[in-house]
């Protein structure tokens, strides 16, 4: 459970950064390339995120309505980190 603990802030993270640093780097000061590189990481931290949550659900560490509610949380800012705090902080 730490590693999906960690795993949580990474995927959150890298959603922050690409709304809020990549996307206005692009459209604001006309660097596409930024989108670009945080998009791809953003992208294989968002897959593997929720490999890893449903790796824990389909052990039966986590239910299937939680491994729900962390991918509905992957696809939402600030999402993940209330889905650690909320429903894995409790898991520890």
């Amino acid at each position: 459970m730490k590693f999906l603990k960690f795993m949580a802030l990474l995927e959150g993270t890298s959603l922050l950064l690409l709304l809020f640093v990549a996307m206005p780097l692009k459209y604001h000061y006309g660097m596409p390339e930024a989108v670009s590189l945080v998009g791809r990481a953003h992208g294989g931290l968002f897959i593997a995120f929720n490999l890893i949550l449903f790796y824990h659900v389909g052990k039966g560490h986590l239910s299937e309505v939680k491994g729900f509610l962390g991918f509905f949380a992957s696809l939402v800012p600030f999402g993940t980190f209330v889905y650690k705090s909320k429903v894995l902080k409790p898991l520890s």
